[in-house]
């Protein structure tokens, strides 16, 4: 679906004037029967707001998608994550594993996209850039898309029992910018740098000058560091209001970098998430987590997402899951998933 790219009174929309609906882990390919069954032993609920899985991305995209989530893993030398313990979980349950990164993907050095280590570790693309390349091979046949939103989560967390993650250090985000540089070039990204133009701050910017035109994003990809300060402020170490870096990032108002803002419950901020809107921010909110809303057909943060004015909306549901009954489906009242906002 291609946007109009002015309105009613002729003057050309902003990239803030959209509204897309896009996808939560968007690389996630569902966690094997045996290995789910064990984790919901150890952990019902856990193991149910685990219980979703995704298409591959190019054919979200060819649906109309617009926004994708990455979680990625540091992994400079190769091989931290080859051999997930969930593998030996299923055996010890006397089943055989699926196949598993057969070509070897996990042992080449960079960075790994996956959900957590050992237990929910099966991706449409194991490697960050090869789905990176994947991306960009479908946006040069469809030169004319919607940019594309991609929030990325960088994980270091440590977990009891599971292999340990390295840290998201400068170097680590230096090496994240880096692996987007090496597959797009300058022209197929909307920057911080791009927004900010002559103005001291990006906050500034978007809060005077605002976004770019709809038209001359056409085509382009726009990546957001979706974090909290602590790692926020080691992605500006070097680079104050986000200069030179590829990534906007979450910060708060205020912030000489703030410009778009995660803000995950539409119900609970909808008031806070109109405001932001209304200022000059751009919003990401959600359309349901943890599985919950889609086993009770809950369609409340949904509806207060679209209102709320957020312009990227992210769900599990696109389409209805096969893992369990449920006719839950997000989209526009059209059954697009991208549009002008009112």
């Amino acid at each position: 679906m291609l946007l109009a790219c002015s309105n009613n009174t002729g003057k050309a929309q902003k990239l803030n004037d959209i509204q897309v609906i896009g996808s939560h882990n968007s690389y996630k390919m569902a966690i094997e029967g045996p290995l789910w069954d064990y984790l919901y032993t150890q952990d019902s609920s856990g193991a149910k707001s685990l219980q979703y899985d995704h298409i591959p991305i190019e054919k979200q995209l060819d649906l109309g998608l617009r926004n994708l989530e990455l979680d990625v893993f540091y992994d400079p030398e190769g091989g931290r994550f080859s051999n997930p313990k969930g593998l030996e979980i299923v055996k010890a349950s006397g089943k055989a594993p699926l196949a598993f990164d057969v070509s070897g993907k996990l042992a080449q050095p960079g960075l790994k996209l996956f959900h957590i280590q050992d237990i929910d570790f099966r991706s449409h693309y194991l490697l960050f850039k090869d789905c990176l390349k994947a991306l960009k091979n479908w946006s040069e046949t469809h030169p004319n898309h919607t940019p594309v939103f991609i929030l990325m989560n960088t994980k270091d967390k440590v977990i009891d029992g599971l292999t340990p993650p390295l840290s998201f250090t400068k170097r680590a985000y230096d090496d994240l910018d880096n692996e987007i540089r090496s597959v797009f070039s300058n022209d197929q990204l909307i920057t911080p740098d791009d927004v900010r133009g002559h103005y001291n701050t990006l906050e500034e910017a978007v809060l005077t000058k605002g976004w770019p035109n709809l038209e001359t994003s056409k085509g382009k990809f726009l990546f957001v560091l979706d974090e909290k300060a602590e790692k926020i402020g080691r992605y500006l170490e070097g680079h104050p209001a986000l200069k030179g870096r590829v990534l906007f990032a979450n910060s708060k108002e205020g912030n000489p970098e703030a410009a778009f803002r995660i803000i995950n419950n539409p119900i609970k901020d909808f008031d806070y998430i109109q405001q932001l809107v209304a200022k000059g921010y751009m919003v990401r909110t959600r359309a349901d987590a943890g599985t919950k809303e889609a086993r009770t057909n809950d369609y409340s943060k949904f509806i207060k997402a679209k209102a709320s004015g957020a312009q990227v909306i992210s769900t599990d549901y696109y389409i209805p899951t096969g893992l369990f009954p449920s006719t839950f489906k997000v989209s526009f009242e059209d059954g697009t998933y991208e549009r002008i906002k009112n």
